[in-house]
């Protein structure tokens, strides 16, 4: 049988402690036991359906992580209070000083920044690769290497990871396959591909309406387990922990991520293919002209599309600017950083979300400053906010 993720979720049913239809949001920061010995065995993490510490776990999040789990197909998960919050306790957890990581060198700002300049202060080193070519990858890989992450679908740039071709490297060198599957929530579902962990930052498309950060880890439930260890657990010590009001709020809008999902893809499907066929530089998974096009689609689940995230090149970043900014006076959406919302955004990634990476790099893997990155919002008709762009774009003289 396909794996149908809308329906895992869709099966979950939590009734309030007073049969509400939404569970009971526990607002405490600390739990009490009823003997002795309990809170003993909890602390030892021997004891199941007990609640010691809030920064260790509360029932909301476990009630969004256990949610997420379903999602992504996986045994568990545990939610934290960042996307970020998510990917350094894992690397974290899997590496220690002296120890290697292979990633992917299209990631996000902050975990290229967390990569490139942080973990080395604790005696982890990464190299950075073209993903998409799993023989540079390979070569990349020594004796020290504990760690392949990658994200299913890039920031900025919308390279495409073979997951499956990457699962049977990891394998072969006994490392642990990572994957930040933000940018496509339902459409891929890297589990099911071979990766041994999948990293969301909830704050994009699964919470969608840009009010809340958030990060879920979702994986065996030997490695949660080990995450939240109070004795040497790195989500756990290091304390990014998701507040019970947000996990509660989230899971809310989880259950709406199928619908907004399909109309995300739908609208920027239509825009990215106006666009191209207007002669601009467009990348998005769901063309035909992207590199991975095909390889996208053989992981795909059905329904959900290629995403809503896309990119366009106008060439210079003062025509960047100019066009964000006309865009924005005419309620087209927002100049903003993060992705997800109902509406529009959009920015220049060169000098926001992946400017630390620095202006050398970001040439070498094609990050121009003429880029402006979309998340490509709901509107209800898709071919007018066309028609408004494209004027933009003529008044500008980009087309």
């Amino acid at each position: 049988m396909k794996f149908k993720p809308a329906n895992n979720i869709q099966d979950l049913q939590y009734f309030g402690e007073f049969g509400g239809v939404n569970p009971s949001i526990s607002d405490s920061s600390t739990y009490t036991f009823l003997s002795a010995k309990t809170m003993f065995d909890t602390f030892e993490g021997n004891a199941d359906g007990c609640y010691l510490y809030s920064r260790h776990t509360t029932p909301s999040n476990l009630y969004l992580g256990e949610a997420l789990a379903a999602m992504e197909g996986t045994e568990t998960a545990t939610v934290t209070a960042s996307g970020m919050g998510a990917i350094t306790p894992v690397l974290f957890q899997l590496c220690g000083a002296g120890e290697h990581i292979v990633s992917s060198r299209t990631i996000y700002g902050g975990t290229y920044a967390f990569l490139k300049n942080f973990a080395p202060r604790m005696g982890i080193n990464t190299t950075f690769v073209d993903i998409t070519k799993l023989d540079v990858v390979e070569a990349a890989i020594t004796t020290k290497t504990k760690v392949l992450y990658c994200e299913t679908v890039s920031n900025p740039l919308l390279e495409v990871a073979d997951i499956k071709g990457l699962s049977a490297l990891a394998k072969k060198y006994n490392l642990q396959l990572v994957v930040d599957n933000t940018f496509s929530p339902l459409s891929v579902s890297p589990i099911t591909l071979g990766a041994d962990i999948v990293i969301h930052s909830l704050t994009k498309f699964i919470n969608g309406s840009s009010d809340t950060v958030g990060g879920v880890v979702c994986g065996t439930h030997e490695f949660i387990n080990s995450l939240k260890s109070v004795i040497d657990g790195a989500a756990m010590l290091l304390g990014s922990t998701m507040d019970s009001l947000r996990a509660a709020s989230i899971l809310k809008n989880l259950r709406t991520l199928h619908i907004r999902m399909q109309q995300h893809s739908l609208n920027a499907t239509y825009l990215a293919q106006k666009f191209e066929s207007d002669g601009l530089k467009t990348v998005y998974p769901g063309l035909a002209s992207h590199p991975s096009h095909n390889l996208f689609k053989s992981m795909m689940n059905e329904k959900y599309g290629f995403g809503g995230m896309m990119t366009i090149d106008v060439g210079s970043l003062d025509k960047a600017n100019a066009l964000m900014e006309l865009m924005q006076e005419r309620n087209l959406g927002y100049l903003a950083v993060s992705l997800g919302f109902y509406k529009t955004l959009f920015s220049a990634p060169g000098s926001s979300t992946s400017s630390e990476i620095p202006e050398d790099e970001q040439k070498e893997m094609g990050l121009s400053d003429g880029l402006i990155r979309f998340s490509i919002g709901l509107d209800a008709d898709i071919e007018r906010t066309y028609d408004m762009m494209k004027t933009c774009m003529i008044e500008l003289n980009i087309l």
